[in-house]
């Protein structure tokens, strides 16, 4: 069971909807068209896509400072387990992205859908860096999809998805798509299963206004695939799944060596 959150008031004060709308949409547009524009030009010359996911970590940043928060990583020592795995995460806002690429410590790619392409400037970003497009609609697209993770995991590339899909419209955890587990067994690598908190807050669906709050990413345990086949693969996602839940439902503070602060106001 999850912990109970403070949910922002409704409506928003009138404070946070001005900053909202004066300083946080136009400081976050300008990062994202200059980042996506720099890392554009840079990837006529740079064809791996690393120098662009090391802009893709300065957006990021930029955006959660922008958005007045700072993001604490509750057991950060779990990232280094392993140097290939697929890390899953439950998908709350539009601010999980920005949250994930200011806190993962390493090069990654991530699946995402696939109508995310066709977006200027962030679709044109996620083609000419190497992440993974999804089309959840198409399930003969999907697997094609999946292929290519697999190819990328067992190249050395690590991957981040989020499992159930798209962003939760209430705070609670929704089913999750086996994408996450099969990719894991096929490669045969660790899946590390992530969780955020505050960020649902920070920006729920329906929404356009931010309210700023602490942001939280809980590392769980590294779950080994040696030796799993695809049959198995919604087991794997139902052990997922629990391993996120419970995360999220985590209320006790970390020791203090697994705190680590990664972007502040």
């Amino acid at each position: 069971m999850s912990r109970p959150r403070t949910r922002p008031p409704t409506p928003l004060p009138r404070y946070h909807r001005w900053r909202t709308n004066l300083f946080n949409i136009p400081v976050m547009t300008v990062m994202t068209v200059a980042c996506a524009s720099v890392a554009l030009f840079l990837s006529l010359f740079e064809k791996s896509g690393r120098v662009q996911h090391w802009i893709a970590r300065l957006w990021a940043r930029g955006l959660v400072w922008a958005a007045g928060c700072k993001v604490t990583i509750h057991g950060r020592e779990k990232l280094l387990h392993a140097p290939v795995a697929v890390y899953a995460s439950n998908h709350t806002s539009y601010m999980d992205t920005p949250v994930i690429f200011a806190s993962l410590p390493f090069q990654f790619r991530i699946l995402a859908k696939k109508e995310l392409w066709p977006i200027a400037f962030i679709g044109w970003y996620l083609d000419r860096s190497g992440q993974i497009p999804i089309d959840t609609r198409n399930p003969r697209a999907s697997l094609s999809s999946l292929a290519g993770g697999v190819k990328a995991l067992r190249s050395g590339m690590p991957l981040f998805v989020f499992p159930e899909g798209g962003r939760t419209p209430d705070g609670e955890l929704q089913p999750f798509l086996s994408g996450a587990a099969f990719l894991a067994i096929r490669a045969q690598v660790p899946l590390v299963p992530l969780a955020l908190s505050g960020v649902f807050d920070l920006l729920p669906m329906h929404t356009r206004h931010l309210f700023p709050g602490h942001l939280t990413l809980r590392v769980g345990d590294p779950i080994d695939t040696t030796g799993m086949t695809v049959r198995q693969t919604d087991e794997l996602t139902e052990r997922l799944r629990t391993a996120i839940d419970a995360l999220r439902g985590h209320a006790s503070p970390a020791p203090a060596h697994a705190l680590h602060t990664v972007a502040q106001a």
